[in-house]
Order: C-alpha cells, then sequence, then structure tokens
C-alpha cells in the first residue's frame, strides 16, 4: 500500500540533502521522494512504513522527527530580531 510520509530534518547544507537523498535511494519500498532544505521538509511516497522512514533518515545523524502540520509558520520569530536590530 502506498503513503505518503513527512519528516522534518535538520539540514543546513548541499552535504546533508545529499545525505538523505542517499539513504532514501537505497531504501526498499520508496517510489519518490523530494526535499526542502528551505522548510526542512523531506516528503517520502512509496510501499514504506513511517517509522522505518524515520529510523532510515535517523541513520544520517541529522535530527529527524514527523512532520507537525499544527505548528505555526517560522516566519514570525525570524521578524523579532529584525525589529530588534532596527530599534537599536
Amino acid at each position: 500500500m502506498s503513503q505518503t510520509v513527512v519528516l522534518k530534518v535538520g539540514m543546513s547544507c548541499q552535504g546533508c540533502v545529499g545525505a538523505v537523498k542517499r539513504v532514501l535511494g537505497k531504501m526498499e519500498g520508496v517510489e519518490s521522494f523530494d526535499i526542502n532544505i528551505e522548510e526542512q521538509k523531506v516528503t517520502v511516497k512509496g510501499n514504506v512504513q513511517p517509522d522505518a522512514v524515520l529510523q532510515t533518515v535517523s541513520k544520517t545523524g541529522k535530527k529527524t522527527a514527523f512532520w507537525e502540520e499544527e505548528k505555526p509558520a517560522p516566519a514570525e520569530p525570524e521578524s523579532k530580531p529584525a525589529e530588534a536590530v532596527a530599534a537599536a
């Protein structure tokens, strides 16, 4: 049964992205995957179990967790330091 697994993976550079691509490319059942370094979001599609995908990506040494849809957009905390710098 095909399903989609979405993970939040702590990736800071193209080397991190390459490590995630490498482990997902070797994983059995993976049909496709999409990696968004800006959002630190990895979407995996295929005949896979969510826990198995999480464990496989965790082997890269990157901080990995299931994506939580209810989290607010990260744009808000980023704007506060800019305001503090402008006021200084």
